[in-house]
């Protein structure tokens, strides 16, 4: 048996570049878990809008799929789903999942669905040998450390020889933080909800979407802002504001909104969609700077999630650095930190992979 009050060390020269990650499970539980001694390991990053599964043989994945989380009563129905494609028996198989909220107790109510999730409850439910839950976020920073060149674009190369804190700002449907703590020798991830401290508006026009905003949810955190959901949001209210009228595509659009606004914006064809992404990437540019100032992130700041790999292109303009910069005295000690973009969508399965490998030791 392996406790969560006990450490759980990784590291993996070969695959992290000499880098090593350290993790806490006491943070998360003080129940014990089964040491993880099963060849294979179902991996999964549940999301509000979209839940990726896969087949983790150490950091190797295979079988991939993508479900679509709102048409499932739960996750137990998702799962087994996903575990009929399979050939090898629930009874061989444990499963660590990632999922967009807080887990406490190895219980999660996910944050933008009905579900109400229990590690054990699972594993019952569908005969697995043993389920981990664990916050996405902490799924992703466990994936760091094993990113690859092709897997990351830096935005902002900053001091790469410092060591210090890092951490990670995710919007998707919803908005992620996490942060990597530096004792001097490796990295510890760690788990928040942070995206769900209040918005904080900078200038007149944040003012008035702040009122907008509150017109329609009462309190506004910086989720309803920096997310699938909040580009939504911002289209809306810039509607009402300007003289631009709203896109015939968007208008008509019966699916997923913040989408089809994104791709007018990178194809040019609508002024309001490129004015609603422009002040999205400030808007999400000044949070990873409220983000990075507050976890002191000299290692470096991330930027993860489901929205960035299908806009990388307008993420690595100009104003996603103009607002994470824009913090007066405190720009030199941003511009020393490293930004940059996480662009594989498979981070956090294999962060959930690499979990797994280490509660193998």
């Amino acid at each position: 048996m392996v406790s969560f009050k006990k450490i759980i060390d990784q590291c993996d020269n070969e695959e992290a570049g000499g880098r090593c990650l350290q993790k806490q499970p006491a943070a998360r539980t003080e129940q014990s878990v089964n040491k993880i001694r099963h060849h294979f390991t179902i991996v999964g990053d549940i999301g509000g809008t979209k839940t990726a599964l896969a087949v983790a043989e150490g950091a190797q994945l295979s079988q991939r799929q993508d479900y679509p989380s709102q048409a499932y009563s739960s996750l137990d129905a998702l799962l087994a789903d996903y575990l009929a494609t399979l050939s090898v028996p629930t009874a061989e198989l444990q499963a660590v999942l990632a999922l967009a909220g807080p887990v406490v107790e190895q219980r999660s109510q996910a944050t933008n669905l009905p579900w109400m999730i229990d590690a054990q409850a699972l594993t019952q439910a569908l005969g697995l040998a043993q389920v981990v839950l664990l916050n996405d976020l902490e799924s992703l920073a466990w994936g760091i450390a094993g990113l690859t060149a092709e897997q990351f674009v830096t935005l902002h190369p900053g001091d790469e020889t410092a060591q210090g804190n890092a951490a990670i700002i995710a919007p998707g449907t919803g908005l992620g933080i996490a942060g990597l703590l530096w004792d001097g020798t490796r990295h510890s991830p760690f788990a928040t909800e942070g995206g769900h401290v209040d918005f904080a508006p900078a200038d007149a026009r944040d003012c008035a979407l702040l009122e907008f905003l509150q017109t329609r949810y009462g309190r506004v955190s910086w989720e309803r802002v920096v997310s699938g959901m909040g580009i939504v949001d911002l289209y809306q209210f810039l509607a009402n504001q300007t003289e631009h009228a709203p896109a015939a595509v968007v208008t008509a659009a019966d699916g997923d909104i913040a989408a089809t606004v994104a791709q007018q914006a990178a194809a040019g064809s609508c002024v309001l969609c490129v004015e609603t992404m422009a002040w999205f990437a400030r808007l999400l540019g000044r949070q990873a700077g409220n983000v990075a100032l507050s976890y002191m992130a000299r290692g470096g700041l991330y930027i993860g999630g489901g929205i960035v790999p299908k806009n990388r292109q307008l993420l690595t303009q100009a104003a996603l650095l103009d607002g994470f910069f824009d913090k007066g005295r405190m720009r030199p000690l941003l511009e020393a930190m490293p930004v940059r973009l996480i662009v594989d969508p498979d981070v956090a399965l294999l962060g959930a992979a690499r979990f797994g490998q280490a509660a193998s030791c």
